[in-house]
């Protein structure tokens, strides 16, 4: 297990919660109650999702906010514990808008959660997610119809290039804050793009865009992907142009990741040799927003704190533990069949 100890796993609070609830201090200490927990089972850092918040939030007033969060977190005991955050982009602030305004709100938001991502993780910690097209909105025709396949290439690719110059002034800002930037391709029927690794590193790649990667999520590899042979290409391409930020360790049903549908060979085989980072263990449970959403139809994985027991139901932080156990012996694994 030795090249599994030098690997820093983290976990997803989607397990718990979407919204961290900065301001509110008896919220707070749910939180940490989890964070004594899974540093426990031996977690090294946690994702955390930064909520959008309305459109006309005060963001300098949001970035206080965390500011309080982090050192509560660390009169509690975690000062050494890393942080990355999760980010996505709404309708309000789009960066892919035709329109200049709401371009700039848009990078305005996004600067802010970079500085929220500083706050929380210091240098050299990571924001990932779908933050270029805006999450879960899907364009129509004038006559309300959904736009798809080939029309739908076509819509995209003047908000790929209204949304050059902005990603180039966010990579620029978090250049300097020490944060990495790592754009998440998700499933088709979250977003209209990107949806693959391949289509977030041609955006990258034509806006002219060199501080600024991508995430390899596993589900959303498996789910929406091209197969075994393009993948071998996006992760290799990736590592080439040092914009492999992030890897995302998460089952196709977003559950589970102990006896799930993950590739683990093929893609362990790609990553491991030329990814340094952290893996993060990524579960969505059944909670609000995700169980309507995501349209969840499996049982909840109880919170303890939070939930009542459920005897014949997995508990997160069983679920957290096995977790680690599979992705460590997974990595060793591969050690072996590396080095024999």
């Amino acid at each position: 297990m030795e090249e599994a100890r030098r690997r820093d796993i983290y976990f997803s609070f989607f397990m718990f919660t979407a919204d961290l609830r900065p301001n509110d201090a008896a919220y707070t200490q749910v939180l940490v109650r989890h964070l004594e927990a899974l540093t426990e089972i031996g977690y090294t850092g946690f994702d955390v999702h930064i909520a959008p918040g309305p459109a006309h939030a005060d963001h300098h007033a949001e970035v206080e906010s965390y500011i309080s969060l982090r050192r509560a977190f660390d009169r509690a005991g975690f000062r050494d514990v890393k942080f990355t955050t999760n980010v996505g982009t709404t309708r309000s602030f789009d960066p892919t808008s035709p329109y200049e305004e709401q371009r700039k709100q848009a990078l305005s938001y996004l600067k802010s959660r970079v500085d929220i991502t500083s706050v929380l993780g210091g240098e050299n910690t990571i924001m990932s997610g779908p933050f270029l097209y805006p999450y879960g909105i899907f364009p129509l025709t004038d006559d309300g119809e959904g736009i798809w396949s080939d029309a739908l290439q076509d819509w995209m690719k003047p908000r790929y290039a209204a949304a050059a110059s902005i990603f180039r002034e966010l990579a620029q800002y978090s250049a300097e804050k020490r944060v990495k930037l790592a754009i998440e391709p998700v499933k088709n029927w979250e977003t209209p793009g990107p949806t693959m690794v391949s289509e977030a590193l041609d955006f990258l790649e034509s806006a002219d865009i060199p501080v600024c990667g991508v995430t390899i999520d596993t589900a959303q590899v498996v789910m929406e992907s091209q197969g075994p042979a393009i993948f071998r290409k996006n992760v290799a391409r990736a590592a080439q142009q040092s914009r492999l930020n992030y890897v995302h360790i998460s089952a196709p049903d977003r559950g589970a990741v102990s006896d799930s549908w993950i590739p683990w060979e093929i893609m362990l085989d790609e990553i491991v040799p030329v990814y340094s980072g952290p893996y993060l263990v990524e579960v969505f449970n059944a909670i609000p927003p995700f169980e309507s959403s995501m349209r969840m139809t499996r049982r909840r994985f109880w919170r303890p704190g939070e939930d009542a027991p459920e005897a014949d139901v997995d508990s997160a932080y069983d679920v957290a533990r096995t977790a680690l156990r599979t992705l460590e012996e997974k990595i060793a694994s591969h050690g072996r069949r590396s080095h024999p």
